[in-house]
């Protein structure tokens, strides 16, 4: 699947608001909705119906529920290096579970990323060096 198809369609979605479990362009998103309609968008269906999440779902019995899913769907990839398209999961403490994801959209010294951002809605933003570090796995959507 090419990367530029992935960040074509994360893009049309900026904008979008920020609404917890949603997934719908233009009107509500959170990043696993973001990455479900970059899926419905390449793919079609989806590949599972996706229960009701808690916003700190899987954090009580620190089970890696995304990651697990992820891995389910998605075509793992080495977490060293990144390419436009890919999809990038992030810890976002240290002792949490791995629970906001992200799409690649531009490499280099000027990356970006894309993704559903609570009191931001679906933007484009830089991938600083703090968000760098918290990246845990990156995938590719098949």
């Amino acid at each position: 699947m090419s990367g530029a198809l992935a960040v074509a369609a994360a893009r049309a979605w900026i904008g979008t608001p920020y609404l917890h479990q949603a997934s719908c362009q233009g009107a509500g998103a959170d990043c696993l909705g973001l990455i479900r309609g970059v899926w419905r968008t390449l793919h079609g269906a989806e590949p599972e119906a996706v229960p009701a999440y808690t916003p700190d779902w899987s954090e009580s019995v620190q089970e890696e529920r995304l990651w697990a899913k992820a891995r389910a769907h998605l075509i793992a990839r080495p977490i060293d290096g990144l390419d436009s398209g890919d999809v990038i999961l992030f810890r976002m403490r240290a002792a949490g579970v791995a629970k906001h994801l992200g799409i690649v959209a531009d490499t280099g010294d000027a990356a970006t990323f894309i993704h559903a951002y609570s009191g931001h809605g679906v933007v484009e933003s830089p991938l600083s060096a703090p968000w760098r570090r918290r990246i845990v796995a990156r995938f590719a959507f098949p």
